[in-house]
């Protein structure tokens, strides 16, 4: 009797626990208020939706391509940093001395550093 009495209590709450979860499930969205956006979180709606007009008709990996580079601020063009810009000008300058090994290796660094 005890063990009947076991599994009648053990189904019925096993049978009545998702009719709870759904009940707090439902109610926690109801009485949530909405949440304001950040600055931040405006501006990148605002460059989500430019970049996707940019997009146009593009599809697939190309679309994606395109919207990862469009949401980081990349207009296609390759933009050289200040040190790429100076190794790229120490590297002519070492080309036209036909400099080689060690010798190349001493220019770039001091005219990297300078």
């Amino acid at each position: 009797m005890k063990v009947l009495m076991t599994v009648l209590c053990a189904a019925s709450l096993l049978l009545s626990a998702p009719a709870f979860a759904q009940d707090k499930k439902d109610g926690a969205k109801k009485d949530m208020p909405k949440k304001e956006m950040s600055e931040k979180q405006k501006k990148q709606q605002e460059r989500m939706r430019e970049c996707n007009d940019k997009a146009g008709d593009k599809k697939g990996d190309e679309r994606k391509k395109f919207m990862s580079a469009c949401l980081k601020g990349d207009d296609g063009k390759k933009k050289m940093s200040e040190q790429q810009s100076r190794m790229k000008d120490c590297n002519k300058q070492a080309s036209d001395k036909k400099m080689k090994g060690d010798d190349r290796k001493k220019f770039m660094s001091s005219c990297l550093k300078g």
